[in-house]
């Protein structure tokens, strides 16, 4: 037997389900149907994540242009002619480069700090901008969240409707068994009086009077 859950009224023919439906949704096909639909909502651009040079182009500080900035001079300190030598001597041949070519150390190292700044700033950019999105898209997943909890309500009640159906259809069908088998028996009782007597082992079932009759025409 089904659990009934879900109170319905069945009508004539048996039908169940509109009354389950209608006391689960109140909503109708049409009012559903006219619903507006949602104002579009603000589109949030993500983030596009740019090489170090374009950020160093772009940055609200312009950086000087320098012939020898500190990114020539961190190649300079890559190169291969200097691998293998040690800090100190490496340090002494950057700055005897560079005190050759008429760069300032102060300059430079100005140089490094506007960078990393761009650089900074380029990343509190990029993390607001993932924040916003982040915000955006998780409001956008409660309201996702929201219209399948409702639509999947809607579609539980229907297959619980289904189930209350076909639960009450059996209490019927049963409900007839029992007066089909009364109504077998009632009939059997009445044609027992039209024949003999049988004796009290015989059943009283239609068969055994079927006999007792077909034995006293012989």
């Amino acid at each position: 037997m089904f659990k009934k859950v879900f109170k319905f009224s069945v009508n004539g023919n048996g039908s169940a389900h509109t009354d389950a439906i209608a006391t689960t949704n109140p909503e109708s096909a049409e009012s559903v149907a006219e619903r507006p639909e949602p104002a579009p909502r603000e589109t949030i651009v993500p983030p596009k994540w740019s090489d170090f040079e374009q950020i160093y182009q772009s940055a609200a500080v312009k950086l000087p242009r320098m012939a020898y900035g500190i990114l020539k001079v961190r190649e300079m300190a890559e190169s291969p002619h200097l691998a293998g030598m040690t800090p100190e001597a490496k340090r002494c041949a950057l700055l005897m480069a560079l005190e050759a070519a008429g760069v300032e150390i102060e300059d430079l190292l100005q140089d490094a700090i506007a960078r990393q700044r761009a650089l900074s700033d380029y990343e509190d950019g990029q993390q607001t901008r993932l924040g916003d999105l982040e915000a955006r898209k998780t409001e956008e997943n409660r309201a996702i969240q929201g219209e399948l909890d409702r639509i999947t309500a809607q579609y539980m009640a229907r297959i619980q409707a289904n189930l209350d159906e076909i639960a009450h259809q059996q209490d019927q069908f049963h409900a007839w068994q029992k007066r089909k088998q009364q109504e077998c028996q009632r009939m059997t009782d009445t044609a027992a009086l039209l024949v003999p007597p049988g004796s009290m082992t015989q059943n009283g079932t239609l068969t055994a009077v079927l006999e007792r009759a077909s034995a006293g025409r012989r």
